[in-house]
């Protein structure tokens, strides 16, 4: 794939809101407004003029309120982005108006049809890395990685590989080391989700997309998520949507916001 920006209000407010990792890099470039990020199971806000960078594969969420404006730039994963995420709140004027003027310019190449535009908008995402990686240098420490936080990677980083089988929260804290209970109340205190609900996001997020391929049939979809039988795919997808994988797939809307919080 090449390097994309899309403004946050033209994407589907369930690909971003429910947690997901993706193959490519992602920058968040809030302009206005406020917000809400999950990355590697910590929890924070994000305000007007904040960037955040997360890596390839790595599980986050974004939601973000309703009068908010940004950017999202995504970019192959080998371009040389940075390899830990980055929550930079933005304060100098000079650098806002830095990445905005990187994020504008690929916009434009997106829009016109001129020779090497592909190479073009690799270019302005390497510039992009380039001011990643002086904002962070110039930003205060963060400080040391606590137990809980370092847990809450581990199993993020376990979920993103493996969710898409019948493994319970039961079996992830064991190949994590710990309990069931210390899990679930790990993972509440740092995102204030339980496991449990982690594990089902993660697995309505890929529904969703997978859901959006007609080729897919409900069933195969279904199988390859761990779920042991269709129907009780399609009671899962319902209780978390209020509408049956068909009736998703034709396009109709949610009768409520589309996630599994609690």
């Amino acid at each position: 794939m090449t390097a994309r920006v899309s403004s946050l209000g033209r994407l589907p407010e369930w690909d971003y809101r429910l947690l997901h990792d993706r193959r490519d890099h992602t920058l968040i470039w809030l302009t206005r407004g406020q917000g809400r990020a999950i990355v590697d199971g910590l929890r924070s806000g994000l305000g007007a003029h904040n960037a955040l960078f997360i890596p390839a594969g790595r599980l986050f969420s974004l939601d973000i309120g309703a009068q908010a404006l940004g950017l999202a730039l995504h970019a192959p994963a080998d371009t040389p982005f940075p390899d830990r995420p980055l929550h930079l709140r933005i304060r100098d004027g000079f650098a806002q108006a830095e990445l905005t003027a990187h994020l504008d310019a690929m916009q434009r190449e997106q829009t016109q049809a001129r020779a090497m535009v592909d190479d073009a908008l690799e270019a302005h995402a390497r510039l992009v890395a380039v001011w990643l990686y002086r904002q962070h240098a110039a930003a205060a420490d963060g400080g040391r990685e606590t137990a809980a936080l370092h847990l809450m990677r581990l199993f993020c980083g376990a979920l993103g590989a493996g969710f898409r089988s019948d493994r319970g929260v039961a079996a992830y804290a064991a190949a994590l080391g710990v309990s069931a209970t210390h899990l679930t109340r790990s993972a509440r205190a740092s995102c204030g989700m339980t496991a449990a609900a982690m594990i089902a996001e993660r697995k309505l997020h890929e529904a969703r997309r997978q859901l959006a391929a007609p080729e897919l049939s409900v069933k195969r979809i279904a199988e390859g998520l761990g779920f042991h039988s269709a129907p009780y795919f399609t009671r899962f997808i319902r209780s978390h949507t209020g509408l049956s994988p068909t009736e998703l797939r034709r396009g109709n809307r949610p009768p409520v916001r589309p996630g599994v919080r609690g």
